[in-house]
């Protein structure tokens, strides 16, 4: 048997149109949709997928969003971080340089919390090393 790998996220909002253009916009992803009615919203981060739609048994916002946060390498973090601000964003975290990696926390506008993660050449080479 093959380790299962977690390939998808389903994140539903009562305003999915709008958490789909927060996502799409903040991080410069296409937005593709599955087939059939009413499908979803799909956002693919380097081939983990982000679903978006919409569900009776959410509220308007996540009322204990550190529950789970989702974690978004990133090549760049301080142009998603403006890219956030442009959009209006809220910060959990700011921008934080931590031995040269970069972490922020931003909250989307359901109130989910997104961590920013641009580790540091060093700290990539020791987590690799970590792993023989």
């Amino acid at each position: 048997m093959t380790t299962p790998t977690i390939g998808s996220l389903l994140l539903s909002s009562t305003e999915p149109a709008r958490l789909r253009d927060w996502y799409a916009t903040a991080f410069a992803l296409k937005v593709d949709h599955t087939p059939g009615d009413p499908g979803y919203d799909v956002l693919d981060f380097g081939g983990f997928y982000l679903m978006i739609d919409s569900r009776d048994d959410v509220g308007t916002t996540n009322p204990e969003p550190g529950r789970m946060i989702l974690n978004v390498d990133v090549d760049d973090a301080r142009a998603v971080a403006a890219r956030i601000d442009d959009l209006g964003g809220q910060w959990l975290a700011e921008l934080d340089d931590r031995d040269g990696s970069l972490f922020a926390t931003a909250i989307d506008p359901d109130g989910n919390y997104i961590q920013l993660v641009q580790l540091s050449p060093q700290h990539r080479a020791a987590m690799t090393e970590g792993d023989k």
